[in-house]
């Protein structure tokens, strides 16, 4: 019951938002008391704990196996995009900005993590890609694993980019060729035009 409580709250989380969402919601929404939820979880906060985490590792355990089956970076970068935006729902409430803003101890050890994985998986595409010759050679490797990281951080804040003018999926995509452009060789460039073209996210 607590896996079917905690998965229950992550769809509504990602659905309508951290704030948005009570125990009284979700009690209706699975047709149980919210005795039997607070059984399981002590408070909302540590609810939306373990719903993120759980969320961080299902996610983090997909971009590994992305990496792991060693695609052409570019196209690499692309996969794990739509991964990552299929698992989060497109970020229609901007749940990351919530969690900022209503849970700031949740959100710091969140974000921590969150670097962690994107600093090695950034990281081995980068120099995977210069190894490939589709990635510049004279690349500062640590600089542009952590502006990529801070950009992508960046995308998920409402008041940079407001839903209604900036849909997560155009600023994932947007970005993500900002990115690339930045850091491909003629090459490179090449297989990024052939990708965009091509319509496959």
């Amino acid at each position: 019951m607590k896996d079917k409580i905690r998965d229950t709250a992550t769809e509504l989380f990602l659905n309508l938002g951290f704030k948005s969402v009570t125990m009284d919601d979700l009690a209706e929404e699975m047709g149980i008391s919210k005795k039997t939820i607070y059984s399981h979880f002590k408070n909302k906060t540590q609810l939306v704990r373990e719903c993120t985490l759980g969320l961080f590792h299902k996610i983090s355990s997909g971009i590994n196996c992305i990496c792991q089956e060693d695609k052409n970076p570019i196209e690499e970068l692309y996969e794990i995009k739509r991964f990552a935006l299929l698992n989060l729902k497109n970020e229609k409430s901007s749940p990351q900005y919530q969690l900022k803003k209503y849970y700031p101890q949740i959100y710091t050890t969140l974000h921590q993590k969150q670097f962690e994985v994107y600093k090695d998986c950034v990281r081995t595409n980068i120099l995977k890609g210069i190894e490939r010759g589709f990635y510049r050679e004279n690349l500062d490797v640590d600089f542009v694993t952590r502006i990529y990281f801070a950009g992508m951080t960046s995308l998920k804040d409402e008041t940079l980019f407001p839903q209604q003018h900036f849909p997560m999926k155009k600023r994932m995509n947007d970005y993500l060729e900002y990115h690339l452009r930045g850091i491909a060789t003629p090459e490179g460039r090449n297989i990024l035009k052939t990708i965009i073209n091509s319509n496959q996210d």
